[in-house]
């Protein structure tokens, strides 16, 4: 037994020759493979001649990489030679008909699924600068639009055939190693796509070795500096890390060999982006002599018996860290990933992670579902991972179902299988993993879509417990029903955790309340027409209710009023299809406070010309309200809403004058205090503060206040321009997990004192 620092990511060649890919080629598949391999390369060779990368290099230098890595996955026959066709459809005069002649069906529907989705957006939009701003911010919604739409047939592509997105996970690695050859905006797209889409993608499909070199790639063009940073520090840790593993593998070699274990034991070095993420989410902020696992011991031996035997073993010669035993054999993960991870003391008090595994353990944590077609191509069965198959006919059932668009598709992928996991168990034994966050209502809705609409209750570990309970790793849960669907309750939508339970229930409220969606719809849009001094939707006329909802691609006003109703659809989007709000307008937000008062040249009072004004800091009137002003003794006039109770109770009317705000390019920042009702959750603060600053508004300050009823009440002062704005503010906080109103500070008092 030998200790060898194994590989953490396939080779680095950047442009393999096409000598070593068929070296490797020939080291794992049969001489007739090997043939079609080569004649694969002439054929890419001919249908791309003259066709140059960036980098000045043929491009067929880019096939040959791709195919590369495949082979180094040690992958079917099919794959290599897709993986050196995937660009013949896009890019060249070949068909998907000569393709299938020449190679037969499943290259060809490979080859035609990597095109479907290519290079995300990359081919579609080349903008120049002479481009109005108008039009270019038109321009990014569409490429956002047109990316969702890809990433989904991606997925959908996958869930035919795995294969699809493995040759596309080799194309973006050979692309993410050539970046520097793009310019600076292009890189920081490309890399956010990787880190937020194909690397955790890449994860879920179990093949680190391509997920690990992605998510360092993405980490040095997103935050270089932080790269940099922590390059050189690992290079002067690593002699003394390594010196500090090479003394625990003697004990643990003898121990092995007085039990006749056969062992191969190999040192793992933790990527660059691991590392990272586990030095910023720690007290010790970027401190790397906490991190002792920089470089950890990995064990394989023969058998499943000879692994719980090692770990026994290894807690006898080391004391194991409480809590950080986990057995991923008993409970693999959804990719198929089986392996022992125990965390022990050493002699000096120093902590190191040890992984135990069997040799084909080993070979799906490195390749992950890439060893089901390698088994395969070697006459060996093996079948997917049970978990893996559910997550793919998971997204084809959520797809069917729902029918969303793309843009909730992706947004649902991230949430739900891209993000943290917790593992539970179902009365029957059966593991379902579950975003971080969720609870027994995200779990009967994962289980089916009519068990979440008939849950009533839930038991947790045997014991009754709230539908809003957060799951654990490990919980037992039970789903109680009645025996015809009820229909989920409004305030699920306040706590559940995945996008894919929160959009089945809103589809159950959009099918049952059609009617009150409807109603509600239309006074949405209503008051912001009246607030913008907008004609009414009465006052629109059919023809042009029409012409709405055709430019939205929905067949009647009432799907538009429906779709506001129940927030598939914004206020915000219908204004702009009106015309009501020009793109201009929305973003033409100062980026900084002036003092709070106005100048007279904010507000003018009519026929009398400069007065001293002031707002008043009762009411708080911003630009768009109805305003009166009002004559003091000895301050000028100030300015109240129309609605002010003070003003409505004023009896010295000769002392109200008309008075109006300013021209749009004078007005101010003006500060409004706004309530908001919630759910008390960690983190709420940060998220609506997070939502406020989508909008660019500044948020003065902020107070909280904890009810006995589990839910707050927030205070905050924002720096607004107009009405417009902070409506649009109000609708993105809406949109904040747990919240149950938003409203202008007073407004409830007011409407209370005006019904009394």
């Amino acid at each position: 037994m030998t200790l060898a620092f194994a590989p953490s990511e396939l080779p680095r060649e950047v442009s393999p020759t096409f000598d070593a890919l068929r070296t490797e080629a020939e080291s794992y598949l049969p001489p007739q493979a090997v043939e079609l391999v080569l004649r694969a390369h002439k054929f890419a060779e001919l249908a791309h001649a003259g066709q140059m990368r960036k980098s000045g290099e043929p491009y067929l230098v880019h096939l040959v990489a791709t195919a590369y890595y495949l082979a180094s996955l040690r992958l079917d026959v099919t794959s290599v030679v897709s993986g050196l066709l995937h660009d013949t459809i896009e890019d060249t005069s070949v068909t998907y008909e000569d393709l299938d002649r020449e190679f037969g069906h499943t290259v060809a529907r490979i080859v035609e699924g990597v095109s479907k989705f290519g290079e995300i957006g990359h081919r579609h939009r080349v903008w120049s600068d002479e481009r109005a701003e108008a039009e270019e911010r038109r321009s990014r919604t569409d490429l956002v639009k047109l990316q969702a739409e890809n990433i989904r047939k991606m997925f959908l592509a996958m869930a035919e055939d795995p294969r699809v997105v493995i040759v596309k996970l080799a194309d973006r690695l050979h692309n993410m190693r050539t970046l520097d050859f793009q310019p600076p905006h292009k890189q920081r797209r490309i890399a956010l796509d990787t880190r937020e889409i194909y690397a955790p993608l890449a994860g879920r499909l179990g093949i680190y070795q391509i997920k690990s070199p992605l998510e360092d790639l993405a980490f040095k063009y997103l935050e270089p500096g932080a790269y940099a940073w922590l390059v050189n520090q690992i290079a002067e840790e690593r002699a003394s890390r390594e010196g500090y593993i090479e003394a625990m593998v003697e004990p643990l070699r003898e121990q092995l060999t007085a039990h006749d274990i056969d062992a191969e034991i190999t040192g793992r070095a933790k990527h660059l982006y691991s590392i990272y993420r586990k030095l910023t989410s720690r007290e010790e902020h970027l401190d790397l002599s906490h991190i002792y696992d920089l470089f950890a011991l990995r064990v394989i031996v023969d058998s499943v018996s000879e692994c719980y035997q090692v770990l026994g073993l290894v807690h006898g010669m080391w004391r194991p860290v409480p809590g950080r035993i986990k057995d991923y054999i008993a409970v693999p993960k959804p990719n198929g990933y089986r392996s022992l991870h125990t965390t022990v003391y050493s002699e000096d008090s120093r902590s190191a992670e040890i992984q135990i595994r069997t040799r084909e353990m080993h070979e799906t944590a490195e390749y992950g579902v890439a060893t089901h077609w390698y088994y395969k191509e070697q006459g060996r069965s093996a079948a997917l991972p049970q978990p893996l198959n559910d997550w793919i006919q998971a997204l084809i059932s959520w797809q069917q179902e729902l029918n969303p668009d793309a843009a909730e598709f992706v947004d649902t992928l991230k949430t739900d299988m891209f993000t943290g996991q917790v593992f539970v168990f179902s009365p029957r034994g059966d593991v379902i993993d579950l975003p971080a966050g969720s609870t027994p209502v995200d779990f009967a809705y994962r289980i089916h879509t009519e068990l979440g609409h008939r849950t009533i209750g839930s038991k947790v570990n045997g014991l009754m417990v709230p539908l809003d309970t957060p799951l654990g790793t490990g919980d037992r849960v039970e789903i109680l029903t009645t025996k015809l669907a009820h229909g989920p309750g409004r305030d699920w939508l306040s706590f559940v955790g995945s996008a894919n339970a929160r959009q089945k229930i809103r589809q159950w409220f959009k099918r049952q309340d059609r009617e009150v969606n409807i109603a509600r719809g239309r006074e949405i849009l209503d008051v912001e027409l009246q607030k913008l001094a907008q004609p009414s939707i009465n006052e629109m006329g059919s023809d042009m209710l029409q012409e709405l909802a055709g430019s939205l691609s929905l067949k009647s006003a009432d799907e538009v009023f429906a779709q506001l109703g129940y927030g598939t659809l914004t206020v915000h989007v219908v204004l702009n299809r009106l015309g009501v709000l020009q793109p201009e307008e929305q973003d033409a937000i100062p980026q900084t406070a002036p003092p709070q008062q106005p100048t007279t040249s904010a507000v003018r009072v009519l026929g009398v010309g400069e007065l001293l004004t002031r707002l008043a800091s009762d009411c708080h009137p911003a630009p768009g309200d109805d305003i009166v002003g009002y004559i003091t003794r000895n301050r000028g006039v100030t300015v109240h809403r129309s609605d002010c109770p003070r003003i409505r109770a004023e009896k010295e009317l000769e002392r109200l004058v008309a008075v109006d705000w300013g021209p749009r390019d004078e007005q101010r920042l003006y500060s409004v205090s706004i309530e908001i009702d919630a759910w008390d959750r960690s983190g709420l603060l940060r998220d609506i503060a997070n939502a406020v600053s989508e909008e660019r508004v500044s948020m003065a300050s902020a107070t909280a206040e904890t009810h006995t009823d589990g839910r707050a009440t927030l205070t905050a002062t924002l720096r607004i321009a107009g009405i417009d704005q902070l409506s649009r503010v109000f609708t993105r906080i809406e949109r904040v997990k747990g919240v149950l109103e938003v409203r202008r500070r007073g407004k409830r008092q007011q409407a209370q004192e005006n019904t009394a």
